[in-house]
């Protein structure tokens, strides 16, 4: 009864701790709710992109992979014929695997 007690004590201090480490933030994907009199400023346009993470180059080099974006991303290179933004640093073999380059940006 002794050993039950003390895991169900180590789950709940996993859980307290869990509750504190977790980020207290709003996701950045979603919208911002602020009030007209607050910008005086035009808002930039935030991109939404798909992290799709990275690879190495044949230079060694760690390259983010082409991802879905709301539009051009800032670092893009190129946009693949299936609309994904490419960050490749070469053109050769840049949109490979996404049906070629539709325009080098």
């Amino acid at each position: 009864m002794r050993r039950l007690q003390s895991y169900i004590f180590a789950f709940f201090a996993v859980i307290l701790f869990l509750q504190q480490v977790a980020p207290q933030t709003q996701p950045s994907n979603q919208p911002s709710t602020t009030s007209a009199s607050e910008g005086s400023r035009p808002k930039q346009e935030q991109v939404n992109c798909s992290n799709t993470g990275t690879y190495l180059n044949s230079k060694g080099q760690t390259v983010r992979r082409p991802e879905n974006c709301s539009a051009p991303p800032k670092g893009a290179t190129a946009q693949c014929r299936d609309g994904t933004y490419s960050f490749s640093q070469s053109r050769r073999g840049t949109c490979s695997h996404h049906g070629g380059v539709a325009k080098w940006l």
